[in-house]
């Protein structure tokens, strides 16, 4: 069987520090630092990518928390999560390199819960419409996977973790277990793990975590039922 090479962007990232450390076979995968490959710099991008002639490129590299900064630095917002995913698109046509892209259960309204890839989606914050801007320009190439994922460091990171909103958790390695699975689809795929209250997630592996109310916190609007339908991913992974 061919080796297949794959360039992840955000390979400093905490997912691809996670991902890194697993056994993989038939494959060689390639973790390019921002000084060797910049998504802000097409030609950083189209220079790597030349060099290394991946087979599929997984696209990491985002801003994300804290998530203030995306109301607080649109600019960067914009240029890294919007423009650096429109850079990787457009280098990934040009080459014919299939190309993943991470995005998050964010998109959905969260109002309603058990979302499924084609529901209408309404970003709940400055964050999702930033990662959404980049699947508007995955969704222009044909090429691709938009992963819509839920998933978070082990142990929980936060010090609180609230009581009434429903989501998708997962934690970084039982993702990083099955995304060689998915690799080669198409479109959509939520992933995440089993629907949960996210303080009786968080309890699991931070015991001294703090409940509280995301009304207190944020406010009345936050949404609370955050879930994704994941049974197009869990058939996938049960499958391969």
């Amino acid at each position: 069987m061919k080796q297949k090479k794959i360039i992840m962007t955000g390979g400093s990232g905490r997912f691809a520090k996670v991902f890194k450390r697993l056994k993989k076979k038939n494959v060689k995968i390639y973790y390019p630092s921002k000084k060797i490959l910049n998504i802000k710099k097409p030609n950083s991008i189209k220079r790597y990518v030349k060099k290394i002639k991946p087979d599929y490129l997984i696209h990491t590299a985002a801003l994300s928390r804290p998530m203030s900064i995306h109301d607080k630095n649109i600019e960067k917002s914009i240029t890294t999560n919007i423009i650096g995913t429109s850079n990787i698109v457009n280098i990934c046509s040009q080459e014919k390199i299939k190309l993943i892209y991470f995005s998050t259960n964010y998109v959905y309204p969260g109002t309603k819960g058990n979302y499924k890839e084609d529901d209408p989606i309404l970003p709940i914050n400055k964050y999702a419409i930033s990662k959404f801007g980049g699947e508007c320009a995955v969704q222009m190439y044909d090429n691709s996977l938009i992963l819509r994922i839920c998933m978070t460091e082990k142990p929980f990171v936060h010090k609180m973790a609230f009581n009434d909103v429903e989501t998708n958790f997962m934690y970084h390695h039982q993702f990083a277990k099955q995304l060689l699975k998915l690799i080669d689809y198409t479109g959509i795929i939520n992933v995440g793990g089993p629907k949960k209250i996210i303080y009786n997630f968080a309890k699991e592996t931070k015991k001294d975590v703090i409940s509280e109310s995301s009304k207190k916190i944020i406010g009345k609007q936050f949404p609370k039922k955050q879930t994704m339908n994941i049974n197009k991913y869990m058939k996938i992974i049960k499958k391969n």
